[in-house]
């Protein structure tokens, strides 16, 4: 056989004596699962294969080349099929061709061949897929990616492309408001509310909130981070590095007043309510049981005036508040400052100073409003000191013949301060009310609609001027009621910390620390429950020389009644029966009047004081 030049010793001829030509892919360097195109094509000599045959054999190998399936390939096939996939045509590349044993054998080609040539970088033209890539973050981009992740975490983490760090945190931010939904589910729910006020469960909240703003602290700065703000200029890292931090104070601003005012409550709480009970004769707290057996608890509310320039404590406003507790269906009753001459049980040592009755030797003293300070003033009666509360709860519960269970004072004084807290109270004024000096020259407070200060609200309760102790009385209701019905809760936040500190100074009881848990539930009830009230004023009731017997057949009548179905809560006073003789009065209600001043009652606070 003759070697013809450049023509290797195994070549094939064809039946006509030609050689056939090497093809492009070696069997080596084609991968599993492409099939042998030569195994199905006749020589590309033979008459049956048109120019329209090899172009579409071209362009199938370009498409399995684009879609990866040729890996493989050799530099030179890759080039015309890459060409070939462009509509044009590869430069033909002088390679030897496969050696082909005469016999039509396998080859037996023993020389190296070089490893196939991994996928093509981009823009080389090559048949591997592009990699794509994002577009780069702008400042305002980066930023934008940042601050969406302190809402949604994990946001920023996904957009850098790292997915599973993204996944995790949206996943526990997820278990996180889960677990919220439930524990907001759970203290509202009926009779779990008290648990908030638990010390072990504020605690805990403060706790809680201050790993909350570190841990979105934490958050915003990786997010930043992975964003990756050192492919930004210089400008940008800046300007983003500014705003970055800027929202990390932001993020941390809720957690922190959070922590901030729990544990202001916290203290507040504490420094109101002992943990010990000062008072011997007040009911022992027994968790399994808090109400002692009982069906009903009575708390007497009392303001006091001892501040400024007078010595001691004069309580000059007295109601106590009788609550069922099974429906929180509560009475409340309003006693004057100058009932005269009041009895004490026998079991108080004031029973033995004043047998007939407090200070019954003088015709013009001993008012109620000066039991308090008497048993402060004589701690040798009473047996220890400071016992000013015990001797009004006696007195108070032996004349409506109630046991007075606990008491909480507000001092006045401290009630101004509490009003400017709440940035003053809205109240309706139908005439002047002059106040002060002699006989009101310290100043006036005009007849109209008024966004009343501390001061003038303490005057607005306590003047005298032009008036008497019935019409303060009526007064110090519409005082009152504006400020529970305009200290809303945002309010109080909005304050929390003024309102707490004045409420440690002004504010006193006997009511144990572990009650307030049990209180909480209570005063939710009685939100919903039917309020009555009932006043021992004249002329149904003469303060100089009380009826006993009247003020306590009164009592027990309101109590009776204020079980009986009711659609509305309606205030009342106590008025005798027409045509009844001898028989004990009847609470029934009067019309509703236009002026605070006037010695009447109303059906609703909205209509007497225009709340």
């Amino acid at each position: 056989m003759t070697m013809r030049l450049g023509q290797d010793s195994g070549d094939l001829s064809g039946e006509a004596g030609k050689r056939r030509p090497r093809r492009r892919g070696s069997r080596a360097a084609r991968p599993a699962g492409v099939p042998d195109a030569r195994a199905d094509r006749a020589p590309a000599s033979s008459p049956e294969h048109t120019p329209g045959d090899r172009a579409g054999a071209a362009a199938t190998a370009a498409s399995a080349a684009e879609h990866g399936a040729l890996p493989a390939q050799a530099p030179a096939a890759r080039a015309q099929h890459g060409a070939a996939a462009r509509g044009g045509t590869a430069t033909q590349v002088k390679h030897d061709p496969e050696p082909v044993p005469q016999d039509g054998g396998p080859s037996r080609d023993r020389r190296p061949h070089p490893p196939a040539p991994g996928p093509a970088a981009p823009g080389t033209g090559g048949s591997a897929a592009r990699p794509r890539f994002a577009r780069p973050l702008t400042t305002g981009s980066l930023i934008g990616w940042t601050a969406l992740s302190a809402i949604l975490p994990g946001m920023a983490h996904l957009r850098a492309g790292r997915r599973r760090t993204g996944y995790v945190l949206l996943g526990a931010f997820g278990v996180l408001l889960v677990l919220g939904v439930i524990a907001g589910i759970t203290l509202t729910g009926e009779g779990n509310t008290g648990i908030a006020s638990r010390d072990g469960v504020l605690g805990l909240v403060a706790g809680l909130a201050a790993l909350g703003a570190l841990g979105w602290f934490l958050l915003v700065i990786s997010s930043y981070i992975a964003l990756g703000p050192n492919r930004l200029n210089s400008t940008g890292q800046i300007v983003s590095g500014i705003v970055i931090g800027t929202l990390c104070v932001t993020v941390m601003a809720p957690f922190a007043l959070a922590a901030s005012t729990v544990l202001t409550a916290k203290e507040t709480i504490n420094d109101i309510f002992p943990n010990a009970p000062q008072d011997p004769a007040a009911p022992t707290f027994k968790p399994e049981d808090p109400w002692n057996g009982q069906d009903r608890v009575n708390f007497l509310l009392i303001g006091g005036d001892g501040a400024g320039n007078r010595e001691g404590v004069r309580t000059d406003s007295m109601n106590v508040a009788s609550i069922h507790i099974k429906t929180g269906n509560t009475v409340m009753f309003s006693l004057p400052r100058n009932l005269q001459h009041v009895r004490f049980p026998p079991s108080s040592p004031l029973a033995k100073q004043f047998p007939d009755g407090f200070m019954r030797e003088l015709p013009n003293g001993g008012l109620l409003n000066e039991v308090w300070q008497y048993a402060e003033d004589h701690p040798e009666i009473m047996g220890r000191k400071h016992q000013g509360p015990r001797a009004l709860m006696d007195a108070i519960g032996y004349t409506l013949n109630l046991k007075i269970d606990y008491y909480a004072l507000i001092n006045m004084y401290g009630f101004a301060h509490l009003v400017d807290a709440i940035g003053g109270l809205k109240i309706r004024i139908d005439q002047d009310v002059k106040y002060g000096g002699s006989f009101g020259t310290a100043g006036t407070i005009k007849a109209g609609y008024r966004t009343l200060s501390g001061e003038e609200a303490l005057w607005y309760g306590r003047s005298r001027v032009g008036s008497d102790d019935f019409s303060r009385m009526a007064r110090q209701r519409c005082v009152i009621g504006a400020f529970a019905k305009q200290a809303t809760p945002g309010t109080v936040l909005t304050n929390f910390t003024k309102i707490a500190g004045v409420a440690k100074k002004a504010a006193q009881t006997n009511i144990p620390r572990d009650m307030l848990e049990h209180l909480t539930n209570l005063a939710l009830k009685v939100k919903d429950a039917k309020i009555t009230s009932l006043q021992f004023v004249p002329p149904e009731f003469y303060t100089g020389s009380p009826d006993w017997q009247k003020i306590r057949a009164a009592t027990a009548r309101a109590l009776r009644q204020s079980l009986q179905p009711s659609r509305r809560s309606l205030a009342g006073r106590a008025t005798p029966t027409p045509g009844a003789t001898g028989a004990s009065p009847t609470p029934t209600l009067t019309a509703p009047s236009r002026t605070p001043t006037a010695n009447k009652s109303a059906q609703s606070l909205d209509e007497l004081c225009g709340i």
